[in-house]
């Protein structure tokens, strides 16, 4: 075991009003799982971590914790926070691979269909599964884990950890269909007729979002998801331009330099930066370059061209200049995030999408279908996992409420 783990245990300071969770979105009883790692009671922090946040072993590696437990510590106020996520992917790793995960004693006879094996799609299966029901996760895709699988970097998040939660899904007593879409061989209105008791769409934003500008149908211009999916495929060239400064543009960035290209500069329109402190930071010590203040106007097959930004007070953006900039690149790849895909709400009667494209859910995350209950990204948008978990455990108590109700 780290020696500076133990050293992070020791520094926390039992708060009666622990910030840290306050500030986690969903609310992961830090302090006490700390006190049962210092007690050297693993499996029960694991179990206490698993139970709140399945996902908990992902979060520990991609969470914005700079902003979120780290980012609340009363300890950082004066001086370093207690770095829980070091602890927590420790015990959560562990109790991964060590719980004892098996179908309930107890089971009813209702049966759930999963549409989408992302953060949100797991995380309603195993709750609903550790509480009896028969779940069944339909994914489009060869393998499981949505934006876990094809959009997050193997040098941020190793794809071993998703094929552990594989095995424990299937240990559960939880189905995997793959390769199987639902709004195309077979619709929701099927499920409802073979049985099941309720749906649940977690399909995440996986639509690239344009740019809407003369270019991006060139041959050498990428969708940071899409290029993400598979970087290896790829051969962008020694200058590769980013379009876009959130996480995504960063993973796209650092897996460009890591793939074989030189240089990487990655253009935002205004002064702020989506991404998190610790993304630029990695982004920037592997190579890239990051320029603010540039509007994109077209991409050429030279590269992007650009304006610069005029500002008024508080940096707000009040125009561009007139003068063109001509960026030359081998390839430019667009990160300005994603929606989600329509094919679902147009098979599906009943079911009614804003003007974006996100689903529309009430206070219970049920759709405007009855039955059918969604959260994640294809309902909040383009966010990180652990906002996915949040949701998903809140609309998968509301489909327990619905389906006892009946």
């Amino acid at each position: 075991m780290p020696l500076h783990i133990l050293t992070e245990a020791e520094r926390c300071l039992q708060c009666k009003k622990p910030m840290c969770q306050e500030g986690c979105p969903v609310h992961t009883p830090i302090p006490q799982v700390i006190q049962l790692f210092k007690e050297h009671k693993l499996l029960d922090a694991g179990e206490m971590l698993f139970a709140n946040n399945p996902l908990s072993a992902i979060c520990a590696e991609v969470c914005n914790h700079a902003k979120q437990c780290a980012g609340h510590c009363i300890r950082g106020r004066k001086d370093s926070p207690v770095h829980f996520s070091s602890i927590e992917k420790y015990i959560s790793e562990m109790y991964l691979e060590r719980m004892h995960a098996s179908v309930p004693l107890k089971r009813n006879d209702k049966k759930v269909a999963v549409i989408g094996s992302g953060p949100a799609g797991i995380t309603v299966a195993v709750v609903l599964a550790r509480e009896g029901y028969h779940v069944t996760i339909f994914e489009w895709k060869s393998k499981i884990g949505g934006v876990m699988q094809y959009g997050i970097p193997e040098f941020r998040l190793p794809k071993s950890i998703i094929d552990t939660y594989e095995k424990r899904l299937e240990e559960f007593g939880i189905q995997i269909r793959l390769n199987a879409t639902i709004g195309s061989v077979l619709m929701i209105d099927e499920l409802f007729r073979d049985g099941y008791a309720s749906v649940f769409v977690g399909t995440g934003a996986e639509r690239p979002r344009t740019l809407g500008v003369r270019g991006e149908s060139f041959g050498n211009v990428h969708f940071a998801m899409n290029y993400l999916t598979n970087p290896k495929a790829h051969h962008l060239g020694d200058k590769v331009a980013v379009i876009g400064v959130g996480n995504a543009a960063m993973d796209v960035a650092r897996s460009a330099l890591r793939n074989g290209s030189k240089e990487v500069t990655l253009y935002a329109m205004g002064k702020e930066i989506a991404a998190s402190s610790s993304e630029v930071a990695y982004a920037q010590l592997d190579g890239a370059e990051i320029e603010t203040g540039m509007q994109i106007q077209e991409i050429t097959e030279r590269g992007p061209v650009f304006k610069r930004t005029i500002y008024g007070e508080n940096d707000e953006i009040i125009g561009a200049e007139d003068e063109l900039i001509q960026v030359d690149a081998d390839s430019t790849i667009i990160a300005i995030s994603q929606v989600p895909r329509g094919k679902l709400v147009r098979t599906t009667s009943g079911l009614t999408a804003a003007e974006n494209g996100l689903l529309i859910v009430d206070e219970n995350y049920m759709t405007t279908r009855e039955g059918v209950f969604a959260a994640g990204d294809v309902v909040t948008g383009a966010k990180t996992v652990v906002h996915a978990v949040d949701g998903a455990k809140k609309a998968a108590a509301a489909m327990m409420r619905y389906m006892e109700s009946k």
